[in-house]
């Protein structure tokens, strides 16, 4: 009952507003009006915020949340309904109306839009990726390239020369701000009289970790 109310309020202000200021009738402007809904199917249901272009005058409106629209056209003009997600539909309102109102029931389609083929593999994990991927049926040529673009040593390079995404730093700078506030008052610790921090850095020396490091440069 509402909707009635305000769809006649407004053919009412149409047929006003469709009035010259002499007082005089211009007859080749119509209040176009009505409803948008998807026809896809038997639930017909309204289609918000749908565009409704009149082609000659490039010009237009949008239907409401119900989908309800209304304009003042040209009798005779071409007009499409565009939506995202549905079809385009070009209507042209009949230039033999005596009337200075015309209301359709719109219906427009789904478009289907059909999108390249993905292939998800369901590895659990790297080790599981990696083993996957060696026994592809690949050439040996490909083999060694993957073998060598997985190696401890291009993994290694890659970490240092590839930087920290948005993640990465954000935890970054929690982690040190959480440090600063865990010393705070007091005087931070150095790790020149830590003996755990002496083990460690023996235990690399015995490992060639440094040397390792030098090789690799």
């Amino acid at each position: 009952m509402y909707r009635l109310f305000i769809f006649s309020c407004i053919l009412l202000f149409g047929s006003v507003f469709l009035k010259a200021q002499d007082g005089d009738i211009d007859s080749t402007l119509v209040q176009f009006s009505g409803m948008i809904l998807d026809g896809s199917d038997d639930n017909l249901f309204p289609i918000p915020f749908a565009n409704i272009l009149i082609r000659d005058e490039a010009r237009g409106t949008y239907s409401d949340f119900n989908g309800f629209f209304s304009v003042v056209a040209r009798k005779g003009s071409k007009i499409t309904f565009s939506a995202v997600g549905y079809r385009d539909v070009d209507f042209m309102i009949p230039d033999t109306l005596e009337d200075s109102r015309y209301s359709v029931v719109q219906l427009m389609s789904q478009d289907t839009i059909n999108l390249p083929e993905t292939v998800v593999f369901p590895w659990p994990s790297r080790d599981h990726f990696k083993l996957e991927f060696l026994a592809m049926d690949v050439t040996s040529e490909l083999q060694e390239k993957a073998i060598e673009n997985i190696a401890e040593r291009s993994l290694r390079r890659l970490r240092e020369i590839v930087p920290n995404d948005g993640n990465e730093n954000a935890d970054y700078y929690l982690r040190q701000e959480a440090q600063s506030y865990y010393y705070l008052g007091q005087t931070p610790p150095l790790n020149i009289f830590s003996p755990i921090a002496w083990a460690q850095f023996f235990d690399s020396w015995k490992n060639g970790d440094f040397k390792k490091k030098d090789e690799d440069k």
